[in-house]
C-alpha cells in the first residue's frame, strides 16, 4: 500500500526563517497522522550524531518512519575539484541519513554551465553519482536523482541517466510537479526508476491548475510502485493552512 508522508520543505516559510525546527515539522507530522517524514539537510541544525539521533528518537515516538532524506547539489561543474567537492558533500550526508535510518538520499543533477553542452554535463553528472552510489551502497543508503529541471528537465535524460549510472543503489525521486509538456507521459517513463515520490499539489503552478490524482495513482500502481507519495507544498497559502488540507486529499486519493 502506498504510504503518504510529508516533505519538511513544505514548511519551508517556517523552517527557512527559524520560526519552526525540525521537532516542529515531525510533531505537525504526527498530528496530520500521515506514516513518515522526509527531513530536508537545509533545516538542520547540526549533523552531529546527538542531534540526529534525537530527531531519529522523536519519529520514532511519534510513529513515524523516516522516509528519506534530502539535499540540494549540482555535479554540472566543468572543474573537477568541484565536481568531487559535491560528491563529498553528498557522502557527508549519506552518513547523516545512515545515521538517521532514512533509506534513501534525494539529490539534484545540476544545470549545464555556460559554453558547455548538455552531453558533457550528463557525463560528469553519471559519473558523480556512480562515485555516490558506490560509497552509498555500502551503508545500505540508495542515491535518488530528483526531476529538477536543468539536464533532469525530461523523462529521457532522466531514464538515460538511470541506466547510465547503472547501480542498485540509486533511483529516482519523482517529483510530479517538475516535469513540463506531456506531464502524465513523462511520470510514467520515470514511474518504474521511482524510489520516492513527491506530490505537488499543481500541475501548473502559476496558473494553479490542479493535478489530477487519479490518473497519477494508476501510473504508479501499473510501475508497480508501493512507496511513499510525501507531500512537498509550494502553493500560495500559508503551509499551516494548505499541508493538512492537501495531506487530506493525498490520504483519500490513495487510500
Amino acid at each position: 500500500m502506498i504510504k503518504i508522508g510529508c516533505a519538511a520543505y513544505s514548511y519551508d516559510p517556517y523552517l527557512g526563517s527559524g520560526k519552526m525546527k525540525l521537532e516542529d515539522f515531525i510533531e505537525r507530522a504526527y498530528e496530520l497522522r500521515i506514516d513518515g517524514v522526509e527531513l530536508t539537510g537545509y533545516y538542520f541544525e547540526s549533523t552531529d550524531a546527538g542531534y540526529i539521533y534525537r530527531l531519529k528518537r522523536l519519529a520514532l515516538r511519534r510513529g513515524l518512519s523516516i522516509s528519506g532524506a534530502a539535499i540540494g547539489s549540482s555535479f554540472c561543474h566543468a572543474e573537477k575539484s568541484e565536481r568531487e567537492g559535491q560528491v563529498q558533500e553528498v557522502k557527508n550526508w549519506v552518513d547523516v541519513a545512515s545515521k538517521l535510518g532514512a533509506p534513501f538520499l534525494r539529490v539534484f543533477g545540476g544545470e549545464v554551465p555556460t559554453g558547455y553542452d548538455e552531453e558533457e554535463a550528463i557525463r560528469w553528472t553519471v559519473d558523480s553519482l556512480r562515485s555516490c552510489c558506490d560509497y552509498a551502497g555500502q551503508r545500505g543508503i540508495t542515491i535518488a536523482l530528483e526531476n529538477h529541471g536543468g539536464i533532469t528537465s525530461s523523462a529521457k535524460n532522466v531514464v538515460r541517466i538511470a541506466k547510465e549510472v547503472g547501480s542498485e543503489w540509486f533511483g529516482i525521486n519523482l517529483d510530479l510537479g517538475n516535469y513540463h509538456g506531456n506531464i502524465y507521459d513523462e511520470i510514467a517513463k520515470t514511474a518504474p526508476y521511482a524510489v520516492n515520490v513527491h506530490a505537488k499539489v499543481f500541475e501548473d503552478q502559476k496558473a494553479l491548475k490542479r493535478l489530477d490524482f487519479g490518473r497519477v495513482r494508476k501510473i504508479l500502481e501499473s510501475a508497480g510502485y508501493n512507496g511513499f507519495v510525501s507531500l512537498e507544498y509550494e502553493g500560495p497559502e500559508d503551509p499551516n493552512v494548505a499541508v493538512p488540507k492537501e495531506t487530506k486529499f493525498l490520504l483519500e486519493a490513495f487510500r
